[in-house]
């Protein structure tokens, strides 16, 4: 134990200044049966992509009737995602603290300027509490959740209660640092959001944004970010898995190199 803890000084120091940090790598066989919790299962309903081609837009079942409002914290600066649900007969409530507005503009379009995360406190808001400023006290009407906050969206699920988490009926999630699940502190963080998230929803899409290279130990390849749309379970009607990604309908974030989505998240297998 002193010679571990000696080297691991060691390694401290010696990547301190390239501010890295060394860290305990997750047993492979955890990070493989969290990924294997996440292979999609297919939808119902056919496949449509709500917003553009490129950044912004997204592959979602076609089970969007009587979905009351669009939740959107992450504006940034693309709106066509939000602009789609107002044209579908939405209300939708975005929120940024980093942009003055969403990019464009519709008569049921409503923005705070915070961020979203896990307690209320001057620039930030839960989840919790800005559902409950924006919707009436009676209001029990489906949701629809698109977030893309940056890394905040773990903090954010887990301090979500279950009731609320299960009014959304579609869920698009933007995981960021997922090559980070090899971290074995951040898998224990990230995997209970994700695992708690499951528990009402399942996942029905998947796509690698080709922002950044895979990151591949051994047979798992972990693109660091990616886009999942989750499908409230009572919405499902059987556990088919999926296997027919790329989807037609997936589009590239970036103008970078393709990636697709790895084997190993997809087929059940």
């Amino acid at each position: 134990m002193t010679f571990k803890r000696t080297v691991l000084q060691q390694l401290i120091q010696l990547c301190a200044p390239f501010r890295m940090f060394p860290t305990n790598l997750t047993p492979p066989e955890r990070v493989q049966a969290l990924i294997k919790q996440l292979h999609p299962l297919a939808p119902p309903t056919p496949f449509i992509r709500l917003g553009p081609r490129g950044d912004g837009g997204y592959v979602v079942p076609d089970d969007l009737h009587g979905i009351q409002a669009c939740f959107s914290p992450g504006v940034g600066h693309i709106s066509a995602f939000e602009l789609a649900c107002a044209e579908r007969g939405m209300q939708v409530y975005m929120a940024d603290a980093s942009v003055e507005g969403p990019a464009t503009h519709h008569p049921a379009f409503h923005f705070r300027k915070v961020f979203i995360g896990a307690m209320s406190d001057g620039q930030y808001l839960t989840l919790a509490d800005w559902v409950t400023h924006e919707l009436p006290a009676d209001a029990t009407g489906d949701l629809l959740l698109q977030m893309d906050i940056e890394g905040f969206e773990y903090e954010v699920l887990l301090a979500t209660a279950p009731d609320l988490l299960q009014r959304f009926r579609i869920m698009i999630i933007e995981f960021h640092h997922l090559d980070q699940l090899w971290n074995k502190w951040f898998f224990h963080t990230a995997s209970r959001a994700i695992v708690k998230l499951l528990q009402t929803h399942a996942c029905v899409h998947i796509h690698p944004n080709n922002c950044c290279n895979i990151v591949r130990i051994g047979n798992i390849a972990i693109p660091p970010t990616m886009e999942f749309t989750f499908l409230r379970c009572d919405r499902l009607h059987g556990t088919t898995f999926r296997r027919d990604f790329p989807h037609p309908l997936d589009s590239d974030n970036t103008e970078k190199q393709r990636i697709t989505l790895p084997v190993c998240w997809y087929g059940g297998a």
